[in-house]
């Protein structure tokens, strides 16, 4: 078609050489545009799969552990519970545990429990502090120093082989009923578990340690503060666990005397007043602060003893 009728013509133009060279040797260039980045969502939602499953192990775990640890106790309740109701054993002198729950929350209601149990701890942890304060410092002094021990070993074993109970109407008389002769009867049960685990401890330190930190030339407090009292401190803290449950031990005997107040003058006047279920409940109720005592002093050993834990993994 001509160009003065207003149409246009289809032109078709064959490659010739020297386009076809064109093509040839120039060489293409690279594209410009951003590469895409790789997507993140896949990656997230697999290590968000991970954590729930590592959450979901590790909870297992830890209901699997509390499972068989608790599997004896539970045992033993079912057993408590049954035997009274099935006639083995006579149920006025040890009725089923669901009477002595109800009688414990009976007395957690009214006040008497919580205020016996607080008159019983401030009179325990009074005498564990103070027999905790007198120990340690005695058993490093007796431990370290051979002349003191040669000293003072004859008197320690006298009176570490009387029993506190014996001396309780010793110190009834000398110090009265008051509080004074309870504190004082848990301090002096508590302190020979604590001293003589320390004595022990300081014995029995690694001597390698001894002579290197001595050729160091380490002042005699340095020396306790960097060999002796981390390398004693496992030693230690078994006798620090005989003691707490010393405390609340002696402590429930000496409240049997005397006492207008505590859990073993709850025993005590449940038992005289034929209130059965009211004794069981407070020796439920001396056995759970126990155990919970002595797991707080394991908690704390293993935090002053980490050190150990960490050299063992």
């Amino acid at each position: 078609m001509s160009l003065t009728t207003g149409t246009s013509t289809e032109v078709n133009h064959s490659p010739g050489p020297a386009s076809l060279a064109e093509d040839i040797h120039t060489p293409s260039l690279p594209s410009t545009a951003p590469p895409s980045a790789p997507s993140t969502k896949p990656r997230r939602a697999l290590d968000r799969r991970a954590r729930v499953h590592r959450a979901a192990h590790r909870l297992l775990s830890l209901l699997a552990a509390g499972a068989t640890k608790s599997a004896a106790i539970v045992a033993l309740l079912v057993l408590w519970e049954t035997a009274p109701r099935l006639g083995l054993v006579d149920r006025t002198f040890l009725p089923p545990f669901s009477e002595v729950a109800a009688a414990w929350w009976e007395l957690a209601a009214d006040g008497q429990l919580a205020d016996n149990t607080y008159a019983s701890l401030v009179r325990s942890f009074s005498g564990f502090g103070l027999a905790l304060a007198v120990a340690v410092p005695l058993g490093l002094l007796i431990g370290w120093y051979r002349p003191v021990a040669a000293l003072l070993g004859p008197l320690l074993e006298v009176f570490r082989n009387t029993a506190a109970l014996a001396l309780l109407p010793v110190f009834v008389l000398l110090l009265g009923i008051g509080e004074t002769s309870k504190i004082s009867i848990v301090v002096y049960a508590c302190t020979w578990p604590i001293l003589l685990n320390t004595i022990s401890a300081v014995r029995h330190v690694d001597p390698t340690l001894l002579k290197l930190a001595k050729s160091m030339d380490l002042s005699t407090p340095r020396l306790f503060q960097k060999v002796i009292l981390p390398s004693a401190v496992p030693v230690m803290f078994t006798g620090v666990r005989l003691a707490g449950a010393v405390s609340i031990l002696v402590l429930v005997a000496a409240e049997m005397i005397g006492a207008k107040a505590g859990l073993g003058y709850l025993i005590n006047a449940s038992q005289f007043n034929f209130a059965i279920p009211q004794m069981y409940a407070g020796i439920i109720t001396i056995s759970a602060i126990g155990v919970t005592f002595n797991q707080l002093l394991v908690a704390v050993e293993r935090r002053l003893s980490s050190w150990r834990v960490s050299a063992d993994d």
